[in-house]
């Protein structure tokens, strides 16, 4: 049988060792979508370059995603997870505009 570690000791040892910058915890509702993994928190300037990316070209290649990814100090990851909830926020937007 695996040992399992809880989810808050990782989040703990997470946050002691500094190994996710950039991330906060959401205040209240309920527990992060992946457990461990606190709601990320994006600067000011992370989002006006990320719409800017987005006015260009509404879905991401794989150089842009590294280059983003760099630049903004995030992780592909939550690069390509911001394009999908962005043009899922972009098709509500259009549809309600009808």
């Amino acid at each position: 049988r695996p040992h399992l570690v809880p989810a808050a000791a990782l989040r703990h040892q997470e946050a002691a060792d500094g190994s996710s910058p950039g991330h906060e915890a959401e205040a209240g509702g309920g527990g992060p979508a992946v457990p461990g993994r606190p709601r990320t928190k994006f600067s000011a300037a992370q989002l006006q370059e990320l719409e800017r990316s987005f006015r260009e070209q509404r879905y991401i290649g794989a150089s842009e995603k590294r280059r983003l990814a760099t630049a903004l100090n995030l992780s592909q990851s939550q690069i390509k997870t911001w394009f999908q909830n962005r043009r899922m926020k972009f098709k509500r937007q259009t549809q309600d505009a009808r």
